[in-house]
Order: structure tokens, then C-alpha cells, then sequence
């Protein structure tokens, strides 16, 4: 793709970068587009300068004159058409596929993908083969993924490459797959344009493209979508799979290409199955791994399947009622209740049992959460390796952002309840007992917990050392003390 230096060049000198394009479209009409409205857009860039005519040709998919096109893309206009970035017609040049500034904590990004559907309004149904672009899913999973520097890393079912994009910043090799050759065309065209090095693309499904291959970390946003796998088929969302079927092939292969240690997380739905707890099923799944499974969501079934119809644009489709009772039907024969939506991190620990602890957590938690899912890593190896002796040898800190709260009815001498609270990271809120809470209050690195387990025995009496040690092992578990 020898043009994406040129076009990379041109979006530089139009100032067609994510704070730029934000700061002209300003907060109204920045809001408006999330929203998939593009009049306020149009009233923000009808300036006519280069900056407003990428807004306009890229983002706001307004067919623009050839000369603006041409002042704003130098001697790209042909070549982009050749390739498949553009259409021209008689006097105006429209975008054939969506092109928009994204912004890492450390560099300006460009992110080409499909047309974005559903403009003002308009019913689009999109093709088989539509390739995603930026979402609020790709934006999680980003905020989610551990960014350690490693040596290889895996983006499983890369779509229009954005994970891949983020890797290269922190892995020496990236390796990208996905089953829809468009899919990979734009990625391919997404490393060259942002000058990623490292990431090879490949073609194929699920692990078998890397079937004799380990990595440090494999993310992946699957085509999660529950259904009975019947009927149109979109790439993007839809695996051919029936139920959550899909989320658990990959949960169950991934430890096999984990090196000792290393890290798999998923963004991804999970069944409700009537007579089952959810944390049983998908805990189930894990093996030779630690786990943290967080649920951030659960949706009812009805609502689910309005979501994904009108998603794939079938509101206007004269078979949607009959689609919307045949996928409710499934449900019930199924025993799904709901559907569960959230973050699955895998941590290899092929030397010893894994343990998963499944959490539900719709409350709001410190973005990107990625650190705090790192310190539940570490956090949980340490307790592994650390027996309650060496746990009373150790010298913990107390985590700064951590605040005591204290329930109980006005004016009583004590209170009923004391619960500690983080406010960073997963904001976790954890009730202790008095005693917890004293040892929990000094540690401060200074002294080890045996001591300030004996110090507050002297002041209170006889101490549970067996409870006070599994809450203690608990709050390190969950980040609230760290090991010095």
C-alpha cells in the first residue's frame, strides 16, 4: 500500500487528528455524531477549509466537491478511487469507506473500516462482510488490555485491526487474524497508514492460524452475539456458532497458547441458563489459568434481541416480527433468562491449580482498568505462592486511595458495619470486621502482620487468627493491601 504514507501526510497537514476534529466539531456536534446525527456536523465544518472537507468526507459521509477533495488530498484523489477509498462522480468525490482519527495516550491514529450505518436515521442493511469500525466494544476491550511490554501477542478476530494497532505499541510481534479477507484488507491498510511494525495478519479461524504458536497475550472481542445461529450470517458479530458457544471455545483453547503467565482477556456475552448460576457455567470454562470474570451487565432476553435486529438493520424487514418470535422461541427452549456481558482475564498458571473468582460489578470502575487487572494478577500469583506463615511474615501496605466507612444507627457508642472502599481501579468495597479493620489501619510497611496482629490482640483480647488471616489474604487478593 505504497499510498498510505501520502494519505497519512495529508490527514497531518489538514490537522485531521482526534483533539483537532473534536475541538471544530465542538462538544454539541461531537455528541451528535456518537449518536449517528450528522446535522450538527455539517453546521460546524462548512467552512470549506481542509480540515472541514476530511470532517465532511470521512466522518460525516458528505459527498464533497472535487476541487475541495483535491486541495485537501493532493494527488490522491485517482489513486484512492483504484483502491477502493473513494468513489467519484461527475464534480464530487464521496468516501467509500470511513476513515477517523483515534487517539492512544501516546500517539494520533487513523482507523479505516465499512461505512458507518444507520446515518441520520436511514435503515441500512449492511453486508455480510461489514467490518466495524472504533466502538464502544473495541474502546472497552483497549481500556481492559494489560499494556506490559512482551514479545508476542495475538489479536484473535482483529476485524479492522484496532487492538493490533494498540499491540504494536507494546508488543516486538503482533500477530492478527480473522476469517473475512475485507476484514484483513483493512487492517493490513490500517498498519500501513499508522506505521505499526511487527504485526502480521493472517487468515483464518479461531487458533487455527497460530495452532503451533505461543504468545504473552491474546485479546479478542469474538462475534459473541447469542443466537440460534440460523439464517444471515454477519462476520463481525456472528460466528456460526449457536449460544454462547463461541465464548467458550476460546476460553477453553486459549490456555494452550498462553506462555507460563501470560495473559488472555475477552470481551464477551454468557447465557443465563434457568437452574445454573452464571459464575458456575463460565467459571467452568477456565482451566490452568487464574481468572477474573467480571460481569459488567445483564440484559433480558426481549431486549437483547431488539438490540442485535435493530444492529443489523432489519427494523424495516418485512420477516422482523417473524425473526424476533423465532429468536425468543430459542430462548425459551434453551432456558435462557439473560444475558450476561463483560470481561473475561485469563492468567496461565500451568504450575499449580488455577482459581477463578467471577464478580458481578455493573458499578462504575477507574478507565482504563487495565492496572488494577494487572495488580489482581500479581496479587493473586502472591497469595498462591504464600502460606499463611509467610503471610504473617510480610509487610503490607495499605492501598492510598482505600477509605474506611462506618453504618450504624446515629449515636451509637459502635458501629454496625465497617466497610472499606477502594476509589481506583475496580472502586472494590470490601465489609471487615473491627479487629481487620485495625490491623488493615496500620499497615504501613513498617511492621510485619504477625506483630500488628499480636499489637491488636494485646488492646482487644483473644484475636481469630485463622479469620483475621483469610480476610487479610482477601484484601490482598482484591488489591486492597499490597505486599510491600
Amino acid at each position: 500500500m505504497a499510498f498510505a504514507p501520502h494519505l497519512r501526510d495529508a490527514f497531518a497537514a489538514a490537522d485531521y487528528r482526534y483533539a483537532d476534529v473534536a475541538a471544530r466539531l465542538g462538544p454539541m456536534a461531537h455528541a451528535a455524531l456518537s449518536r449517528n446525527e450528522t446535522t450538527p456536523g455539517r453546521r460546524a465544518t462548512s467552512g470549506g477549509d481542509r480540515l472541514d472537507t476530511m470532517i465532511r468526507l470521512w466522518l460525516l459521509q458528505v459527498p464533497v466537491p472535487v476541487a475541495a477533495a483535491e486541495r485537501a488530498l493532493p494527488d490522491l484523489i485517482d489513486r484512492l478511487c483504484v483502491e477502493g477509498l473513494l468513489r467519484r462522480s461527475v464534480g464530487e468525490v464521496a468516501a467509500a469507506v470511513d476513515v477517523r482519527p483515534y487517539a492512544t495516550d501516546t500517539r494520533d491514529l487513523w482507523v479505516a473500516s465499512d461505512l458507518t450505518p444507520g446515518l441520520d436515521g436511514a435503515i441500512n442493511r449492511v453486508s455480510t462482510d461489514h467490518v466495524l469500525g472504533i466502538s464502544s466494544a473495541s474502546t472497552s476491550l483497549a481500556q481492559m488490555t494489560i499494556r506490559d511490554r512482551v514479545a508476542d501477542a495475538l489479536d484473535l478476530g482483529t476485524g479492522c485491526g484496532v487492538q493490533a494497532l494498540h499491540l504494536g505499541e507494546h508488543a516486538a510481534r503482533t500477530v492478527a487474524t480473522d476469517v473475512n479477507p475485507r476484514a484483513l484488507w483493512l487492517t493490513r491498510l490500517n498498519v500501513a497508514l499508522n506505521e505499526v511494525a511487527g504485526v502480521e495478519v493472517r487468515t483464518g479461524s479461531f487458533f487455527e492460524p497460530v495452532a503451533h504458536e505461543s504468545f504473552d497475550l491474546i485479546v479478542t472481542n469474538p462475534p459473541f452475539v447469542i443466537s440460534p445461529a440460523t439464517g444471515e450470517r454477519l462476520v463481525y458479530r456472528d460466528s456460526g456458532l449457536p449460544g454462547d458457544e463461541v465464548v467458550q471455545h476460546v476460553v477453553r483453547r486459549a490456555p494452550r497458547h498462553l506462555r507460563p503467565g501470560g495473559w488472555c482477556q475477552v470481551l464477551a456475552n454468557w447465557a443465563h441458563v434457568s437452574g445454573h448460576s452464571w459464575e458456575e457455567r463460565v467459571g467452568g470454562w477456565v482451566a490452568g489459568c487464574d481468572a477474573l470474570i467480571v460481569q459488567r451487565e445483564v440484559i433480558d432476553p426481549a431486549a437483547y434481541v431488539e438490540l442485535w435486529l435493530r444492529d443489523a438493520g432489519a427494523e424495516s424487514s418485512p420477516d422482523y416480527l417473524h425473526r424476533y418470535d423465532t429468536w425468543l422461541s430459542w430462548f425459551d427452549e434453551q432456558g435462557i433468562e439473560g444475558i450476561g456481558f463483560g470481561w473475561l482475564n485469563l492468567r496461565s498458571c500451568p504450575d499449580r491449580p488455577g482459581r477463578v473468582e467471577c464478580l458481578d460489578w455493573p458499578h462504575a470502575v477507574e478507565q482504563p482498568v487495565a492496572p488494577a487487572l494487572a495488580g489482581w494478577g500479581a496479587a493473586r500469583e502472591w497469595s498462591a505462592r504464600t502460606d499463611d506463615e509467610g503471610l504473617q511474615a510480610s509487610r503490607l501496605v495499605l492501598r492510598s486511595d482505600v477509605r474506611q466507612e462506618a453504618y450504624g444507627a446515629p449515636g451509637a457508642e459502635d458501629p454496625e458495619t465497617l466497610v472499606l472502599r477502594q476509589q481506583a481501579g475496580l472502586c472494590r468495597a470490601e465489609t471487615v470486621d473491627t479487629v481487620t479493620a485495625a490491623v488493615t489501619g496500620a499497615c504501613d510497611g513498617e511492621l510485619r502482620v504477625g506483630e500488628i496482629a499480636d499489637a491488636v490482640g494485646r488492646l482487644v483480647g483473644d484475636v481469630d487468627r485463622v479469620g483475621l488471616l483469610a480476610q487479610l489474604r482477601s484484601l490482598v487478593e482484591q488489591g486492597f493491601l499490597l505486599p510491600e
